[in-house]
């Protein structure tokens, strides 16, 4: 795909759309002087140059990618009409993309037609929007959520003036349903989060047997889905072979009462774009309000009527309904960019267990993995410091081959539950992990597991280890 290419037909397009409305005066007030725009251009130019490698396979750190060239191309050409998707007169055409685009991310997770849902800034805000929903759907009663989850829950419970109850993990960093059904007899709680996909160590909460406890006794369940919500695409039996995911935490979904899904992750889509889905529409009576200077041009409900947020990027929906347009939510369509990423995480696994210098922290289950240099005795203290050697080796500047990963740090109970044979010399110890969405990892992983071993190897051959 040549960007070049399609982003002058935005422009163009644009350019041909805006002058059908006639003549446009200009204003001395934005008048803009080439040289000083080439000056300042080339100053920003030169700054992001310091920033990592995000599209290069070398970099498998945090979850950080750029945008697909199509959602780039469908971003600028709304982008330049600069719709706001709060009222449906601020953005007539991007607030029908974005019902558009809801109502698929709807059908991938097994919502009935009449769900409710939109488009939000980020997996936070669109968190807080689920949680939200919660208090008002069980004044007074507790919110669940994994020790493993992501901070912004108990953060959210903090906001909301929710009680927020951490409930421990198992040995992969799944909620324990044990002690979550322990937590439930007390009668406090009125929510369960549970997460696909830890941004952690991309672990996914047993979804089916915590609905099995719920449903009985009338507790919501949400599902942050926001890094791992596309991971559905690959729960579907394949022909003589097995899913690449265990199926049954998302065939659950559809039980669910909301879910977050963060499409700027594997939807492939430029920051931010998430998104928050209700199973049942009548949740809307939530958010009512009103807004007489906005709300006038249609008897149906306008976004900003189903949403925390009020301006939002049309551009954003913009964006993700061009890229599902090329890349439908089916598994031959944005699966296959997902799944790629799995494999990648499940061929490295392996390839790690049999690596003389490498030890496999625990198997992924969607496409990250984490990791540490082999050390001997495998004392928490001696694997940070091998650790840490490997992630500042990799980045240092100068170097022909840099290699981009990040660290976890893992407490000593959790890290003893995977590796009974841990000397326990410290509170916490971190371990290597590296992100594999990119799709462009697979071809390079060769390459990229040969990197980061000769790393792990110069770590506890080069008399750096406590």
């Amino acid at each position: 795909m040549d960007l070049h290419h399609w982003l002058g037909r935005a422009v163009d397009t644009h350019a041909a759309w805006a002058d059908g409305h006639g003549p446009r005066p200009g204003h001395p007030a934005l008048a803009v002087d080439d040289e000083a725009l080439s000056t300042a251009f080339a100053e920003l130019a030169g700054r992001l140059g310091t920033s990592y490698p995000f599209f290069h396979p070398r970099y498998a750190g945090q979850m950080l990618k750029p945008p697909h060239p199509v959602a780039v191309t469908g971003y600028l050409a709304a982008m330049l009409v600069n719709p706001n998707n709060h009222a449906l007169d601020g953005g007539p055409a991007t607030s029908a993309l974005e019902e558009e685009v809801v109502a698929a991310l709807a059908t991938m997770v097994g919502f009935p037609g009449d769900h409710l849902g939109h488009l939000t800034g980020g997996g936070t805000v669109a968190n807080l929007e689920a949680l939200f929903v919660a208090r008002e759907t069980h004044p007074g009663k507790g919110i669940a959520y994994s020790a493993e989850s992501h901070y912004t829950h108990a953060r959210m419970c903090h906001l909301l003036g929710v009680e927020g109850h951490a409930v421990p993990t198992d040995d992969r960093g799944r909620m324990d349903v044990a002690a979550l059904e322990r937590l439930l007899d007390g009668g406090r709680i009125g929510t369960v989060v549970v997460t696909t996909g830890t941004t952690g160590l991309g672990a996914v909460d047993p979804v089916h047997r915590v609905l099995d406890l719920t449903e009985p006794a009338g507790v919501r369940v949400h599902v942050d889905a926001a890094y791992g919500g596309f991971f559905a695409l690959l729960a579907d039996e394949v022909p003589h072979g097995t899913p690449l995911v265990d199926p049954a935490p998302w065939r659950a979904l559809r039980r669910c009462d909301s879910v977050v899904v963060d499409p700027h992750k594997h939807g492939m889509q430029p920051y931010g774009c998430g998104a928050v889905l209700f199973r049942d529409p009548s949740v809307q009576r939530f958010y009512r309000h009103d807004s007489p200077y906005t709300y006038f041009t249609s008897s149906r409900p306008h976004l900003g009527e189903i949403s925390l947020e009020c301006s939002r990027a049309g551009a954003s929906a913009a964006a993700l309904w061009l890229t599902l347009r090329l890349f439908p939510l089916t598994r031959d369509g944005l699966g296959e960019v997902v799944a790629a990423g799995r494999r990648t995480a499940l061929r490295w696994a392996e390839r790690i267990a049999a690596s003389p210098h490498l030890d496999l922290f625990q198997p992924p289950e969607l496409d990250i993995v984490t990791y540490h240099p082999r050390v001997n005795p495998p004392s928490l203290k001696r694997i940070t410091a091998a650790s840490e050697h490997v992630l500042r080796a990799g980045m240092r500047g100068g170097q022909e081959d840099p290699v981009y990963v990040s660290t976890a740090r893992i407490g000593a109970d959790a890290f003893a539950a995977r590796r009974g044979d841990a000397v326990v010399d410290a509170e916490e110890t971190a371990v290597l992990r590296s992100v594999l969405m990119k799709p462009e990892a697979e071809p390079y992983l060769d390459r990229l597991h040969g990197r980061v071993e000769e790393l792990a190897s110069a770590a506890c051959r080069d008399g750096e280890l406590p």
